[in-house]
């Protein structure tokens, strides 16, 4: 696999307890990390910023992941939330998946084409997006 998007928590738990992944999904990450290109939606940066205000996440792992953005040696890379993914948005069933920013990521994978990893069980319910957990 040479290219995945990860869900928030799972930048959250990559860049801090990563003991929280599953074998499969530590493998994949891993993987794509060392050989492929790791995306991370632009929602992800909004809602990481809205959790460390809240206190449930530290400010480091925001730093940490612009410090891998910034760092053109690493596989991670920003996924702008574009028409693409906007349009996309309207394929992902709102009565499975009912948060927006869940949606928006969920549409992300779908517009790049690309496996999602996560651990939310509503999004791993969509027919349409490949996920991996």
């Amino acid at each position: 696999m040479d290219a995945i998007l990860i869900d928030t928590n799972i930048v959250i738990w990559y860049f801090g307890n990563y003991s929280k992944l599953t074998k499969h999904a530590e493998n994949t990450v891993d993987d794509v990390v060392a050989n492929g290109t790791v995306y991370v939606s632009s929602i992800s940066i909004v809602e990481l910023t809205y959790l460390a205000e809240r206190k449930r996440v530290p400010i480091a792992t925001i730093d940490k992941l612009r410090e891998a953005f910034d760092d053109d040696s690493t596989s991670f890379r920003l996924a702008n939330l574009d028409r693409g993914v906007a349009d996309e948005v309207a394929n992902i069933d709102r009565s499975i998946v009912a948060d927006m920013p869940d949606r928006i990521i969920a549409a992300t994978a779908k517009h790049l084409g690309v496996p999602l990893v996560t651990s939310d069980g509503n999004i791993q319910k969509l027919v349409n997006v490949e996920t991996i957990w």
